[in-house]
């Protein structure tokens, strides 16, 4: 998002100009305003904008003045003239001061947005070459070889065979016996937002971003030679090494290095990160246990703290955790889902989720189990009620839940929350097309569930999501069968009902009421005087009285 600063004494034309930019489509979030260059020059200083309009004439200092100063205190501030007066003299600064524009009184909708779009598109320019420059050429980085991240995979997986590969132990310094190693591990909380808001989204380009920012953060006595993990998703290894230095001063080292990373990470792109950083050993054969270390420590953040921003986990020993699973709800969840209830579904997943909230604690790594161990049982529960095996995640792998277009992402409990609430839905609206095609309809079974359930708060979208079929074509096939409509018969059964129960001099009113399924004495009262014209009370004395007869 970028910052535009107005700088005119006539506030008509600030106004103009707020209200004829595209300023979202031109992804400007904020337009300040100055009567006059000395008083931008002191927005410059305070609110740092990125692109100034400025009128040429004005009091105090005018125009070519403030270019002149914006020219050497600011060279690399982009600039769009105002002007009411086509003098050669202004111009000539302008050009001088190389403005990106120059705009004439009156402004037009058209010539603004044009010159705002071609200054924007500079800015754009401006800040991807500053982010090459920070992570060092990212096309660079795609051709280099690949074989060092190979021998590093097969080290950390435990699969490196040394009496066969000992020659490429040399392309990691390995040879080198005053090299020290650690790992450090970086999971990208916020992934695909972030790939699609600002690499375009490429995953691969914002992988290879993140590594090369860890490659450039990197001093002089720690290097690191990062990459994506194959098999992790969101996950960037960053191999570090140093020559020499104590245990205790690397990993104070590397924690600092951490620290730097994740928030030039957040800055730069707006990536939340959590990481981990493993212990450093003598021996790059022993980096497994340093990543095995660094891995934990990240999927130890509980998730329960986090706020939507970068954290770097530690391995102090957990807390005792609460075992939570899904298994027991299944029946519950599934006699919903078959019923077409939607809502009853979410209420048992979120009665779920509140008890996993009220934990001391619940891990990354808590929520990556519950992920996959609910597709699991979700994939089971819509195999046996008819959905198709290739409508389903073949796993509960991200990949697998992305190839649905499910959003995975969560850098807290409540997004986490959000992806549980996700997945029951894709699951509901397969389960229902599923059953919807295999499911005759008859309108019969509206009235015989309303016979049966008239004490409970009958909803129309209960039977529309049960059958498939819109609310308006509902209710006329029940009008058309039965001649009332689906509330008017649910209104009916209950008077109905009341009738009969009022006829009981033992039951209390009151008792009455909740049986009917109000929750209110006074409401009862009202709707039965409404629809017999006398009140409970009075109903009961009539029927009384008639009997003495």
């Amino acid at each position: 998002m970028y910052k535009v600063l107005i700088i005119d004494d006539e506030e008509p034309l600030r106004e103009a100009i707020t209200i004829l930019g595209d300023w979202e489509g031109l992804q400007v979030d904020e337009v300040l305003e100055a009567t006059d260059g000395k008083s931008g020059l002191e927005m410059l200083k305070l609110h740092k904008p990125d692109l100034v309009m400025v009128d040429m004439k004005m009091p105090e200092m005018n125009g070519v003045e403030f270019l002149k100063i914006v020219e050497t205190e600011y060279p690399e501030l982009l600039t769009i003239v105002i002007s009411g007066y086509n003098d050669f003299e202004f111009t000539r600064q302008a050009i001088h001061s190389k403005v990106i524009d120059y705009l004439l009184k009156p402004i037009n909708r058209q010539d603004l947005n044009q010159a705002l779009r071609k200054a924007i598109g500079l800015l754009e320019a401006k800040r991807q070459i500053r982010s090459e420059s920070i992570t060092r050429n990212i096309a660079y980085n795609m051709s280099l070889p690949k074989l060092k991240e190979k021998i590093y995979l097969s080290i950390l997986e435990r699969s490196f065979k040394k009496q066969n590969n000992s020659a490429f132990l040399s392309l990691i310094g390995a040879d080198d016996g005053s090299l020290r190693y650690g790992v450090l591990v970086f999971r990208i909380l916020n992934m695909e937002s972030i790939r699609d808001s600002r690499f375009n989204s490429d995953t691969e380009l914002l992988y290879f971003a993140v590594a090369n920012v860890i490659n450039e953060m990197s001093d002089g006595g720690l290097q690191c030679f990062s990459f994506a993990n194959p098999k992790q998703e969101r996950e960037v290894i960053a191999v570090y090494t140093s020559h020499g230095g104590y245990p205790q001063e690397l990993m104070f080292r590397s924690e600092q290095l951490m620290k730097k990373v994740v928030s030039t990470l957040s800055s730069l792109f707006g990536i939340i990160c959590a990481g981990g950083v493993g212990a450093s050993c003598m021996n790059a054969l022993e980096l497994a246990d340093s990543y095995e270390a660094a891995s934990l420590s990240v999927h130890s953040v509980d998730l329960l703290k986090l706020t939507g921003k970068a954290v770097i986990g530690t391995q102090d020993k957990q807390p005792t955790r609460d075992i939570h699973s899904l298994t027991g709800r299944m029946p519950i969840l599934r006699n919903t889902l078959e019923a077409g209830n939607i809502h009853q579904a979410k209420t048992v997943l979120g009665e779920f989720v509140k008890k996993v909230r009220s934990s001391d604690f619940f891990s990354l790594g808590d929520a990556d189990r519950m992920i996959r161990e609910i597709v699991v049982l979700f994939n089971d529960m819509a195999l046996e009620l008819g959905v198709p095996s290739d409508k389903m995640p073949s796993s509960g792998g991200e990949r697998a839940l992305r190839s649905f277009h499910l959003k995975t992402d969560f850098a807290s409990f409540d997004e986490f929350e959000g992806l549980l609430m996700r997945i029951l839905e894709y699951y509901n609206e397969q389960i229902r097309q599923s059953m919807a095609g295999n499911r005759s309809f008859n309108v019969d079974d509206i009235k015989e569930y309303i016979d049966n359930h008239y004490f409970e708060d009958i909803k129309i979208s209960v039977f529309t999501e049960k059958y498939f079929l819109s609310r308006e074509y509902l209710m006329k096939l029940f009008k058309q069968q039965f001649g009332y409509g689906i509330h008017e018969y649910v209104q009916k059964v209950r008077m109905d009902k009341a009738q009969q129960l009022l006829d009981d001099s033992s039951l209390k009113i009151q008792e009455i009421s909740e049986m009917l399924g109000y929750k209110d004495k006074n409401y009862f009262s009202k709707a039965f005087r409404n629809y017999y014209s006398v009140s409970p009370s009075e109903y009961r004395n009539q029927r009384a009285e008639g009997a003495k007869k």
